[in-house]
């Protein structure tokens, strides 16, 4: 169980402040576990690209982050730029305020931007945010995901006002079907959690506790 979970995790290191070394690190960490992918910001893309060509290990990066508010074009530029570097899979911050205000085909139409960017040469994650929408805000984000050709739902950026939550994984997987993925994300730090997770609906598990949770820990990172 412990290695099939780590097929399910992406490796994470988001935070501002992330060194050269430190890169490297969860690289190799990755190779030896054989977690899903590493998921870093997009200058850090072309060097995890390189340390981990020829493995399994893919690289994940994340667009429109933290906030998702950065213009439609502005997202679909920066997947193609990611995509040229060496990423395969694409974590994309919805318009959070457009949501909100009920913009929903303006949302769809950012999300599909991305994915029409990456058709072909990458999978698209939709982070929808979760600790800052209703359950409605929820449904109507996954359906429109879905709707946008997404590859995969995501609870949070991890760097908002929470994480993911069981009640969170359960609603995104009975909106979504079972076609599409569900990634946990946000707060996610041992393997009971991980596992409870998965028991709930998610694929995907992102977190910067992996090695932890495949070690039967506790991690310390909120991330």
């Amino acid at each position: 169980m412990v290695k099939d979970v780590a097929k399910m995790i992406d490796h994470t290191l988001l935070k501002a402040d992330a060194t050269n070394a430190e890169i490297e690190k969860i690289c190799e960490e990755a190779k030896e576990y054989k977690f899903a992918s590493v998921c870093v910001n997009p200058t850090w893309v072309k060097k995890s690209a390189s340390l981990l060509q020829g493995t399994e290990v893919k690289v994940c990066t994340v667009i429109g982050f933290p906030l998702g508010a950065t213009t439609t074009e502005t997202k679909a530029f920066e997947t193609k730029n990611a995509i040229e570097n060496g990423a395969t899979e694409i974590d994309m911050v919805i318009n959070v305020g457009a949501l909100k205000d009920g913009q929903d085909d303006f949302v769809q139409g950012d999300i599909e931007a991305v994915v029409n960017a990456a058709k072909g040469k990458a999978i698209v994650k939709v982070i929808i945010e979760t600790a800052l929408l209703t359950d409605e805000e929820k449904v109507r984000a996954c359906e429109r995901s879905v709707k946008a050709g997404a590859d995969f739902v995501k609870t949070s950026t991890g760097f908002s006002t929470g994480g993911a939550t069981l009640e969170d994984i359960s609603l995104m997987r009975k909106t979504v079907g079972p076609s599409i993925g569900v990634k946990a994300s946000g707060g996610i730090r041992d393997a009971k959690s991980a596992f409870d997770m998965i028991e709930a609906g998610a694929t995907r598990i992102g977190a910067s506790s992996g090695i932890a949770i495949v070690k039967g820990e506790t991690g310390t990172s909120a991330y």
